[in-house]
């Protein structure tokens, strides 16, 4: 029996059960169980009314259409607004292709970001969110990724190299979009006028793109042998975990310009990715170091008894292992950076929240925190359970947590 025949046996089969007997089962399985249902639903319509009631009647929502564009790019030039637009062209050709390529969760993910564009470019129509020209530009990303799409579902029998190319894409696409979205010379955006939604998705790409490989090597350091590389490790991780993220953006934007020469200067938007990384890898290299500490020793034995070194030991054997084993730790700790980017507008950067307030301040819309706040919650939740949905399928894929 081939080992992927055997593998599908023992592969547990999918829950099937539909809506309507899963509801009969769980809610109305017996009079008490549908009588706890019909209490909890009165208490849910009773608790919720009010909140319906105002949001469908009362809110007033038209600050969010009003006020889409410093949600999304801040003060960012309207007349530069083009190279938001190639990055996130950019974007959508790399996500294309993955899906294409590798199907799965990537697959499901690009048609979820092309769905999300058709639905931003038509729905807005009956409430005039979005003009004509953004429309065109939504509508020819998801263009431009169903196109690569198929392209990536056909590309690979006459490109076998193409899944490397992709990932060098993907890599590179980090200095392209800082690149892009600096520009040089006359037209060169200030990373000052970064903000919005855009500044917290750069800031938050960043700091786990970056965390995470510093994580890696903090936590293997300080399960070194050589003292001076687990003191030196140790000491790091105790001292920034003592310390709140606040206070590190407070250090990056004060002290760090104290040590530096006179004839460099880091800008403000750099020295927050820069706290971000260092805060974040701190806690990055605490969840992998207990992945490493769930490897038997056994498994080191082994690679060692078939020759392996120590770099290769770790790169081929240990570390594979000991990442799958934390997958919902690391993913946490993603969600928890991306929604702590949000810290950076106390030290003076517009991000989502800075707009929001920003907004807030606007004598034309006192008085509607609410709306405001609600939606910014919104944009956070999205992002947030997105990333939970794809550890919660990339677990399942590997298998974790199953015997």
């Amino acid at each position: 029996m081939a080992e992927s025949e055997f593998t599908q046996e023992i592969r547990p089969p999918k829950n099937t059960i539909g809506v309507l007997p899963w509801i009969k089962e769980n809610l109305f399985s017996s009079w008490y169980n549908t009588l706890l249902t019909v209490i909890a639903l009165g208490i849910l319509f009773f608790l919720l009314k009010g909140v319906f009631t105002w949001a469908f009647t009362e809110a007033k929502w038209e600050v969010i259409p009003a006020n889409l564009q410093l949600f999304a790019i801040g003060a960012y030039p309207i007349a530069e607004a083009w190279r938001v637009w190639i990055v996130l062209y950019t974007v959508c050709a790399l996500t294309g292709l993955s899906g294409g390529i590798w199907g799965g969760l990537t697959l499901r993910f690009a048609v979820s970001i092309g769905g999300c564009g058709i639905v931003c470019a038509f729905l807005s129509m009956g409430i005039s969110m979005l003009g004509w020209a953004t429309r065109a530009w939504i509508l020819g990303g998801v263009a431009l990724l169903a196109a690569l799409l198929f392209l990536g579902t056909r590309s690979v029998s006459v490109f076998p190299k193409i899944r490397r190319w992709v990932l060098v894409g993907w890599i590179l696409s980090f200095p392209w979009t800082l690149i892009m979205l600096r520009g040089f010379g006359e037209n060169a955006v200030l990373t000052t006028n970064w903000g919005g939604l855009l500044l917290t998705l750069i800031l938050a790409a960043v700091g786990i793109c970056f965390c995470f490989p510093l994580g890696v090597l903090l936590a293997l350091g300080r399960r070194s042998t050589l003292p001076a590389v687990k003191w030196v490790s140790t000491a790091y991780i105790e001292i920034v975990r003592g310390v709140p993220l606040i206070t590190i953006l407070f250090m990056a934007q004060v002290v760090i310009p104290i040590f530096m020469p006179d004839n460099i200067r880091l800008d403000k938007v750099l020295r927050a990715m820069l706290g971000i990384t260092l805060f974040s890898a701190a806690y990055m290299a605490e969840n992998v170091r207990g992945g490493l500490q769930s490897i038997p020793r056994g498994q080191y034995e082994a690679a060692q008894a078939v020759g392996l070194n120590y770099p290769l030991t770790m790169l081929f054997i240990v570390l594979p292992q000991a990442l799958r084993s934390v997958i919902p730790a690391i993913v946490g700790q993603f969600i928890a950076l991306f929604k702590d980017t949000s810290l950076v507008t106390i030290v003076g950067l517009l991000d989502l929240l800075g707009i929001a307030k920003t907004v807030i301040a606007n004598p034309d819309w006192l008085g509607l925190q609410a709306e405001v706040y609600i939606f910014v919650a919104a944009i956070y939740f999205v992002f947030s359970y997105s990333m939970s949905y794809a550890s919660q399928r990339i677990e399942e894929a590997l298998g974790v947590g199953k015997i």
